[in-house]
């Protein structure tokens, strides 16, 4: 009933979507802030939704060691069983339930490409460690070969039925494009099915909708709160 409740209550189901299948297989999704407002806690929260209905996910680091992503999944987790006053035995066993359905890999920038990947994913798999579903990436490098890097990987997803997240750094230097869109995703747009920017206003922090339809957009009304990151209905 605990998994249950926390599944009703989040507010991702705002995003469209009953479960966390926002993306069907195959798709790309994209969460878009400058540093420090919340990219990888959103991502978290997304994977946790997740992970509370049985899915397995792979989350991809490019930037922080495993101890430092582990830390930040129990963080949320513990904050968001605050949030609607979970606590004691129930809320550990919980935890410790959605663990085996987790697994974290870190790769440096420099050293990371889509075969490698695939490498490092078999591995897994023929050994029946672990098969994802769903795939976070943290830090991928967008930048002259980003589009067909993200090409290989966009196949790589389809063949084997996943939908995968990126992080994307904006700047708050940099100008849009004459249409609103951030350049890191202009240039890739048309990778991804949808995309999420996180935007500071005021005391507050807005999650808005770039690209995912008339119907994604309308429905997406939803704020990070600055104190814990966690997202939270407008209403």
């Amino acid at each position: 009933m605990l998994k249950k409740d926390l599944i009703l209550r989040n507010p991702l189901r705002m995003m469209g979507r009953d479960n966390d299948d926002i993306l069907n297989p195959g798709q790309f999704g994209a969460v878009l802030a400058r540093a420090g407002v919340g990219k990888t806690a959103f991502l978290v929260q997304l994977s946790l939704n997740a992970l509370l209905q049985g899915k397995n996910v792979l989350h991809i680091s490019l930037t922080d060691p495993v101890n430092k992503v582990s830390l930040w999944y129990k963080e949320v987790f513990n904050l968001i069983a605050e949030q609607y006053q979970y606590q004691g035995h129930q809320i550990n066993q919980l935890w410790e339930s959605v663990l085996p359905h987790r697994f974290i890999m870190t790769f440096r920038v420099e050293g990371f490409s889509v075969p490698k990947l695939q490498e490092r994913l078999a591995d897994l798999t023929e050994q029946n460690i672990f098969s994802p579903q769903m795939i976070i990436v943290d830090g991928f490098p967008f930048g002259e070969t980003g589009h067909r890097s993200l090409n290989e990987f966009k196949d790589m997803v389809a063949e084997q039925g996943m939908h995968s997240w990126f992080t994307m750094r904006t700047h708050r230097h940099e100008a849009p494009e004459a249409d609103g869109t951030p350049q890191q995703l202009a240039d890739v747009s048309d990778l991804f099915e949808i995309a999420i920017q996180l935007l500071p206003v005021g005391k507050e922090i807005h999650v808005k909708a770039l690209k995912g339809g008339d119907s994604f957009s309308k429905h997406l009304d939803l704020r990070l709160d600055p104190s814990t990151m966690l997202l939270t209905n407008q209403s």
